[in-house]
């Protein structure tokens, strides 16, 4: 049997709400403080051009490499958007080795820029991978549908179906498509849902009302979920969990 500690987390780019302060630092303490052994982010800078000028004592490496360091050796990093000033996207970072990764570009249109970064992390005493995907999908209704259906399509494909799998990340899905469609679709299920009977709020941070931030599972137990509403950090909370691989 493997315990599993998850985390997912918005990250907001590594600036506070409204873009108050870098919050960089800070941020690196309350992941490492949550313990976890796989963390999915989202709106990571791997390059930004002219905050290391602009902010003092801003990292000069990618933002997932900085909060990586020491605690999470594995990481992998997918570039969605690309602008002038630099990049950001998606994140994994893993204690244990990631075998694979590939980030497919899912975006809708230019507005927004979205991928899945898939990972296979090699588990402990465990026969196959676990398939890890971080996702971050828009704004927009019509554009989420194409980005589930690209989601669904990739699991079937590439996916074995015994395999145990971990979805994480924000959905911006107002109406809970999410679960219906993926539990219909894939057998997953929330783990906020499942262990507490509903879906985590998770946004906005200072006084969460929206349950933007999922993780699905398949092939797990749930011992335990958690909201961390670090009010000061991001525009989202964080969310843990606890699984049992049998």
């Amino acid at each position: 049997m493997t315990t599993l500690h998850i985390a997912t987390y918005n990250i907001h780019k590594g600036f506070s709400h409204f873009n108050r302060r870098m919050v960089l630092h800070e941020l690196r303490d309350r992941l490492r403080e949550l313990n976890s052994d796989i963390v999915f982010l989202q709106e990571v800078q791997g390059e930004s051009n002219g905050n290391v000028q602009r902010h003092l004592n801003y990292p000069t490496q990618p933002q997932h490499e900085f909060l990586a360091d020491q605690i999470w050796p594995h990481h992998a990093y997918g570039k969605n958007a690309v602008y002038d000033a630099g990049h950001h996207g998606n994140a994994i970072l893993s204690r244990y080795p990631i075998v694979r990764w590939d980030n497919q570009d899912v975006s809708a249109h230019r507005i927004e820029s979205r991928g899945l970064l898939h990972c296979e992390i090699e588990l402990p005493q465990a026969g196959q991978p676990l398939h890890c995907i971080c996702v971050h999908f828009g704004l927009f209704k019509r554009w989420r549908g194409q980005q589930f259906g690209a989601l669904v399509e990739r699991i079937k494909q590439m996916v074995p179906a015994d395999a145990p799998l971990i979805i994480a990340g924000d959905f911006n899905d107002w109406n809970n498509h999410a679960s219906h469609l993926l539990a219909h679709e894939l057998q997953l299920h929330e783990v906020f849902e499942t262990s507490r009977g509903r879906l985590a709020r998770s946004y906005p941070a200072g006084m969460p009302l929206l349950c933007m931030d999922r993780i699905y599972v398949r092939g797990f137990g749930i011992r335990r979920s958690d909201v961390h509403a670090w009010r000061k950090i991001s525009d989202h909370a964080a969310l843990s969990t606890i699984l049992v691989l049998p």
